[in-house]
């Protein structure tokens, strides 16, 4: 719980300091520039606010882990929801608008996870998960779009060191194998998860996982 605070908290940070031209940059998502990866994250925010107050009474369905799904392919852009994405981050027009809206929703969905017991049982996707497991979830999630974000502006602040760690973490229990002890958390974050090609020296030390890469989290 404390690190899904972390993480937001860090994430939400790097967005406020970003300059109304680093809005038009490429993202480390394919496809989406930075306003779309912020339009994103305000959808995220409100996910997660609906998730908290949406009670399940059956056991827990997923954890922290089997909550990601692995896709086939990299998103194309058709996917529906990602075209309103970036369709809506354009009507914002100006960034401090759209930074705007983040602080606020974003600032209520970190409140709502500090208040949340982690106990209690949440329905979303048609899972059902304990709170904890779901904020857990997140920390991936708020980790590798935090890496997309800063994709192409080399000056911003980073995600917190343990958001990475915990978040390779997730991703080797995802993959059922860990990476090579010589990736860092962050570039396996990046192979592992298709951001970026592993070099050859690092295809062969990755060895039969590299058969399974990328994993497209979803």
């Amino acid at each position: 719980m404390d690190l899904f605070s972390r993480s937001w908290a860090a994430l939400r940070a790097a967005v406020a300091d970003l300059q109304d031209e680093d809005f038009a940059r490429p993202s480390g998502c394919t496809g989406w520039l930075v306003r779309d990866l912020v339009c994103h994250l305000v959808i995220d925010a409100q996910d997660v606010l609906i998730t908290l107050v949406t009670p399940a009474e059956t056991e827990p369905t997923r954890d922290a882990v089997t909550y990601w799904n692995v896709a086939q392919a990299p998103p194309t852009g058709d996917d529906p929801l990602d075209a309103l994405t970036v369709r809506l981050a354009a009507a914002y027009q100006e960034p401090g608008l759209l930074k705007f809206h983040l602080d606020d929703v974003g600032s209520a969905a970190g409140r709502a996870a500090e208040l949340a017991d982690p106990d209690l049982r949440v329905a979303t996707q048609d899972m059902v998960l304990t709170a904890g497991d779901y904020l857990s979830a997140y920390v991936l999630e708020w980790t590798l779009h935090h890496l997309d974000l800063i994709a192409h502006l080399p000056d911003a602040a980073g995600p917190p060191a343990e958001g990475l760690a915990r978040s390779r973490e997730m991703l080797e229990k995802i993959a059922g194998t860990p990476f090579p002890a010589s990736f860092s958390d962050k570039d396996a974050l990046l192979v592992g998860t298709g951001r970026r090609a592993p070099t050859d020296a690092e295809r062969v030390e990755l060895g039969e996982l590299a058969a399974k890469l990328p994993l497209v989290l979803g």
